[in-house]
């Protein structure tokens, strides 16, 4: 047993931002354990190619959800990276902050330095923003982010469309304006996905003082007279021990992480007895308060062939992807949302509750070649996400083999507004589309489809179509009640050496993508962790 002065658990998001700061100091020894194994493939590097990487099961938790019990038992799949990087090496890249009351209602439900004001300085600190250093963005931070060029996506009839439809523009969602406007997206200047993992840990790696321990799955924290001592973990089919002198840190994400506190005797003691297993400490908040972002797509068929779908011409794909290759240009190098709408669905709400990600491109696309086959229809793909559900769900365990994956359920859907949210999500695309120049290019509406008009029949299609976004958020809160899992700063209650830092400390979950908001939210952990310990 190596002792090390930090172990990290999970190389996502949080993870990567960790190792990195924390092993710049020369004198402490850093241990980051991953359970999947390299991002090397160029599939994960190439902006577009995580529609294909993103499929793959081996880099996939392959998670889902118990039969959902208001979405006629459905059950939903809760895609999860499974590599070096996590979700930040296989997601859709788009940078979005959330708006600034998101932060100032965590510090107004008890954590403290968790306002807009204290989490403004980590995100400026973790940009490279296109736009230059400045009072809202940073220049020169290890997170490269840059704006998705819509006009090259045909995004002008789009944004035509969405200010005559009452929509105001805004130039920067970082404020947590209102309106449309172009996306951003953690990509290079390189043309390159900027992950956490090449972000922050490629430029780490190479550190003597930092292990990577890859294809590494923890499976119980040691846990010494209220005190987190070290980990047991499984790697390459081995089991293997670890100690920490300062502190154990979970990175695991809103499923990994209350499943490796459950398996170690921390959380709700009742289901911890049920399973067996000796309870540590009672903390009946871990794997509760799970929060996730509902999405439902719509889709219109176009007159014409205006859609992404003419770059996937196979000759036009080969020459896509070699320039990628050569110069980080071309169509494979960025996102194909052309634009963004965040908007209220009721005048008295004070910050967005629906956005809209409108997508050039239909979800099933395909490369094809002229005169073979039957051509696809062009169609325009809309993202409907519900930004502040009430539903809240849960995770607990299947058993106590750490291998077993958790039960897990969202329960979307199960009050009332949550449904009125969604539709009025609906209703704000078809003004949308039915608005001058769209309304123009569009021949029929594809998904609802007009049939679906009527609120009982609008219902019934959200509960048979609603998906997720992949933001969970919230099973190991941070707060000061006694449902909180973790303090403001991170700290497991009621266990020394332990802290969690990851989405599932969020309380509530942000307006927007959440992958900013977890590098943010490490960035401060790291300033915490070595205040905490004077280095």
């Amino acid at each position: 047993m190596k002792q090390y002065d930090y172990i990290i658990v999970g190389a996502g998001s949080a993870g990567c931002v960790l190792a990195s700061r924390l092993s710049e100091n020369p004198k402490v020894e850093v241990l980051l354990l991953e359970a999947g194994g390299s991002d090397a493939n160029p599939l994960f590097a190439m902006p577009l190619g995580f529609l294909t990487a993103a499929r793959n099961p081996a880099i996939d938790w392959g998670y889902a959800t118990e039969p959902e019990p208001h979405m006629n038992g459905r059950v939903l799949p809760l895609p999860r990276g499974k590599i070096m990087g996590g979700c930040s090496t296989v997601n859709g890249m788009i940078y979005m902050r959330g708006h600034s009351l998101d932060y100032d209602g965590w510090r107004q439900m008890g954590c403290a330095g968790w306002g807009a004001d204290d989490v403004l300085p980590y995100f400026r600190k973790m940009e490279s923003s296109w736009r230059g250093g400045g009072e809202l963005h940073g220049g020169d931070g290890p997170l490269s982010v840059q704006r998705v060029d819509s006009e090259r996506l045909g995004g002008d009839p789009v944004w035509r469309a969405a200010k005559a439809a009452g929509h105001d523009y805004a130039p920067d969602f970082s404020n947590g304006a209102l309106g449309y406007g172009e996306c951003e997206v953690t990509v290079n200047t390189r043309g390159r996905r900027a992950s956490a993992s090449r972000a922050y840990l490629g430029p780490a790696a190479s550190r003597a003082n930092l292990t990577i321990a890859k294809n590494s799955i923890a499976t119980r924290i040691l846990i010494e007279n209220g005190r987190a001592t070290g980990l047991v973990y499984r790697s390459n089919g081995a089991e293997k021990k670890a100690l920490a002198a300062r502190e154990v840190i979970l990175s695991g994400g809103s499923y990994n992480s209350p499943q490796l506190l459950m398996l170690s005797g921390v959380g709700p003691a009742g289901h911890l007895q049920e399973m067996g297993i000796e309870v540590r400490k009672d903390l009946p908040g871990v794997g509760r308060n799970l929060s996730e972002h509902p999405c439902l797509y719509a889709e219109y068929e176009t007159h014409e062939s205006v859609t992404f779908l003419n770059a996937l011409r196979l000759d036009r794909l080969a020459r896509s992807v070699l320039a990628w290759a050569i110069s980080g240009k071309g169509p494979m190098s960025t996102q194909i949302c052309n634009c963004a709408i965040m908007l209220k669905t009721r005048p008295e709400l004070e910050r967005p509750d629906i956005q809209l990600m409108i997508l050039p491109v239909r979800l099933d696309a395909r490369p094809w070649i002229p005169g073979v086959g039957q051509r696809q229809a062009h169609v325009f793909s809309i993202m409907i996400i519900h930004l502040h559900p009430a539903s809240r769900g849960k995770l607990t365990l299947r058993s106590v083999d750490p291998l077993e994956k958790p039960k897990i359920s969202l329960n979307l859907l199960s009050t009332p507004q949550d449904f009125a949210d969604v539709r009025e999500g609906v209703a704000a695309v078809r003004k949308l589309f039915s608005t001058s120049p769209l309304a123009e290019m569009i021949s029929k509406e594809r998904k609802p489809g007009a049939s679906i008009a009527d609120e009982g029949a609008l219902d019934d299609y959200i509960r048979n179509n609603l998906g997720i976004t992949q933001h969970p958020v919230g099973t190991c809160s941070m707060g000061v009640s006694e449902e909180a899992v973790v303090s403001p700063r991170l700290c497991v209650r009621g266990i020394d050496g332990l802290r969690v830092v990851d989405a599932s400390v969020m309380p509530t979950v942000p307006s927007g993508n959440t992958n900013a908001a977890v590098i943010m939210i490490a960035e401060k952990a790291a300033d915490m962790i070595r205040e905490d310990h004077a280095c």
